[in-house]
């Protein structure tokens, strides 16, 4: 059997970090070393996220969890404001940084990928880890051949801090790198509320819609003469999440460099 991956699990008293050190506890392939959180306390991780007590106690040190728990690979579901902070000290201590917060700048992700590729280690920066999200973008992207009239909406709960979403930006951008840039609809068109028509991306547009009761959907629409097409994915729960995170731990030891998406890994 193979040496586990030794993971330090950073906002691991979030919603999508306590679903993390779970897949890190459950899991023979993957070791968890660390768990940091700002708020959590001196907790045992396992006891936080309702498994039996693992020996690894939450701490709110960053630096200090990678000196001594030397961890392989950082799995990091903070904040934007943070994230970037946490993946440079990753990096400064030889972490793959494996990263699902949205919000990072190109030139930001520019200036991490130089960093990784200095050290010798790889990183991933992910707005998605669903591989049904990750399907669902490369789909769209291969119908706006065909149909490149199309409009994205994308549902979160109304506490998610960004709009658009990070997923409904990388759709976008996987979308514009086949298709010319197209202004659709009436060039006369008037928006009499200001941001009804949506944010403007690459000639079509973007609508974020935020909701309490709501998890995480989306949907590409295409429109053609006498058809439609809808190419849509819900997340129902987080869990449906930690296939992609796992695959994102392991791949992370293979490469050097940061890649910006996940669909760099599903054919």
């Amino acid at each position: 059997m193979s040496v586990p991956i030794k993971v330090a699990v950073i906002g691991a008293g979030g919603r999508m970090g306590k679903e993390v050190v779970k897949l890190v506890l459950e899991d023979q392939e993957l070791e968890l070393v660390a768990a940091v959180d700002r708020s959590a306390g001196e907790v045992d991780a396992g006891s936080l996220v309702g498994l039996p007590t693992c020996g690894v106690t939450v701490t709110s040190d960053l630096e200090l969890a990678f000196v001594e728990g030397k961890p392989d690979v950082m799995v990091d579901f903070t904040t934007p404001q943070s994230a970037f902070m946490n993946t440079e000290m990753a990096i400064k201590h030889h972490v793959r940084p494996v990263i699902g917060t949205t919000g990072f700048t190109p030139e930001q992700i520019k200036e991490l990928d130089k960093q990784c590729i200095e050290k010798g280690i790889g990183g991933l920066i992910a707005p998605n880890f669903s591989i049904g999200a990750i399907l669902m973008m490369k789909f769209a992207a291969q119908a706006s051949k065909y149909f490149p009239h199309l409009e994205i909406i994308e549902y979160h709960g109304d506490q998610k801090l960004d709009a658009p979403s990070g997923t409904a930006i990388k759709t976008a951008e996987m979308i514009v790198e086949g298709r010319k840039e197209l202004r659709q609809g009436n060039p006369n068109e008037e928006e009499i509320i200001e941001g009804s028509r949506g944010g403007y991306y690459g000639g079509f547009r973007i609508h974020s819609v935020r909701l309490p009761g709501v998890f995480a959907q989306q949907e590409v629409i295409f429109g053609g003469f006498g058809q439609t097409l809808k190419i849509r994915h819900d997340s129902y729960e987080r869990a449906g999440y930690m296939p992609g995170v796992k695959l994102g731990i392991q791949k992370v030891m293979e490469y050097t460099g940061m890649i910006y998406g996940f669909d760099n890994f599903i054919d």
